[in-house]
């Protein structure tokens, strides 16, 4: 098969041109708008009122703006960003199903897009008819086909079932054959939006080591949309965030990863922020005595273990008794509480509107998502040596934070820097 350039521009023609440097796909001032109807015309003459009124009938939401990026070949490509952010719609303009309404797509050689499960398969026809109708799609030759179809059958397992239907298949067996269609096929640039998990724990160790193999082929090119961050960092050498139609990172995995997660942690806390206050006009965890009591964080929601975290606890209390601060840290990936500083150890000095400044090393922590609480305390009447709870941090009103760090493991909370277990007999 000979290398070509495909052009797509907003006119939605194409062109082919010989390439000869190995830039594989190039996406120069792409830009998309969809026009969302916002009046009803039932008819010829609605439609001729709204025109003298000078209504459009429609809005237009741009949901891309002004996208650039190369990816060469041998890339192991990330696009990532939150839901809305525009990254599905960018996939379909480069495997061609949209058109861009601003700039141009090009691409150097045979494109494989695997964009959604299923796509192009006909239940009434046999697993073997479906594969050469999926590779037609892709633009292969029925002989080229015939020379992948082997390898495809024996990575899908389903050598005893090529010759049924494909309606009389489990839903696993069909994403199994769709997926092994679209990795076998002998294409450049392999197109996958977020399919990296699909079939049982077999099926996604053998999928995990054909992605290993091919993030060595300096010839094979991948371009993986995915909300999983350790995918990006586990098979990506770059990658790209999207957010509200623009490129915020460009290049760098770990920063777009980590910036990504930081954008969830604000989304998330937006979201908290958004929630009904109590009956009584305060938010959950707050009254009349304690009106605020909040943490703010004084450094990046995205950490490393050999960072200190600073924070500030915010909070408003007048009455004249003794009152404490308890704060404690909660491993939201692991469950429970894997810091507290006890109910009587922080006491104020201050009363009123106050801000009191914290810090806290997180050498001992492995990888994690984190969420720093507070409450505010007083004496209490009954037992004197424990304390009454007067408020405490809802949610928005917390600190989440993550630590991301190469050195560390994923799996247990304390790193091997804070506890080692020592064989001595």
């Amino acid at each position: 098969m000979s290398e070509t350039s495909m052009n797509i521009n907003n006119e939605g023609t194409a062109t082919t041109t010989e390439r000869s440097d190995d830039v594989v796909l190039s996406v120069k001032h792409v830009g998309k708008y969809f026009r969302l109807p916002t009046e009803q015309a039932t008819g010829l003459k609605q439609a001729f009122i709204n025109w003298t009124k000078g209504i459009k009938g429609y809005k237009e939401q741009h949901v891309l703006h002004d996208i650039n990026f190369d990816v060469h070949r041998g890339d192991f490509f990330g696009i990532v960003g939150r839901n809305g952010s525009g990254k599905s719609t960018l996939l379909k303009i480069i495997s061609g199903i949209y058109v861009p309404d601003g700039g141009s797509v090009e691409v150097n050689g045979t494109l494989v897009p695997f964009i959604e499960l299923g796509v192009g398969f006909n239940p009434e026809l046999t697993g073997r008819e479906n594969v050469y109708l999926n590779g037609a799609l892709f633009g292969f030759s029925h002989d080229e086909i015939a020379a992948m179809y082997d390898d495809i059958v024996e990575f899908a397992e389903l050598e005893e079932f090529m010759d049924q239907k494909l309606k009389n298949y489990s839903s696993g067996m069909q994403v199994r054959l769709a997926f092994s269609v679209a990795i076998k096929a002998q294409g450049d640039i392999l197109v996958l939006d977020e399919v990296l998990a699909v079939g049982d724990e077999a099926f996604q160790r053998k999928c995990d080591d054909y992605f290993t193999k091919v993030k060595k082929d300096p010839n094979k090119t991948v371009i993986l949309v995915t909300h999983s961050m350790d995918s990006v960092k586990k098979y990506c050498n770059k990658a790209i965030l999207i957010k509200d139609g623009d490129i915020i990172v460009n290049g760098n995995k770990e920063d777009a990863a980590n910036r990504y997660t930081l954008e969830n942690l604000k989304a998330e806390a937006k979201k908290r922020d958004e929630e009904k206050k109590d009956d009584d006009g305060y938010a959950e965890g707050l009254n009349s005595r304690c009106p605020i009591l909040r943490i703010n964080p004084q450094t990046s929601l995205v950490c490393k273990s050999s960072d200190t975290f600073r924070f500030d606890v915010e909070y408003d209390f007048n009455e004249d008794t003794d009152f404490y601060l308890a704060i404690a840290l909660h491993d939201l990936r692991r469950g429970g509480v894997a810091y507290d500083t006890g109910s009587k150890t922080l006491k104020m000095k201050k009363r009123g509107h106050q801000t009191v400044h914290y810090e806290m090393p997180l050498n001992v922590f492995n990888n994690g998502d984190f969420r720093l609480v507070a409450s505010l305390r007083t004496p209490s009447v009954a037992n004197p040596k424990s304390t009454d709870m007067v408020a405490f941090t809802n949610d928005a009103n917390s600190c989440a934070f993550v630590i991301r760090d190469g050195r560390n493991r994923e799996y247990a909370l304390l790193s091997d820097r804070a506890v080692e277990i020592t064989q001595i007999a």
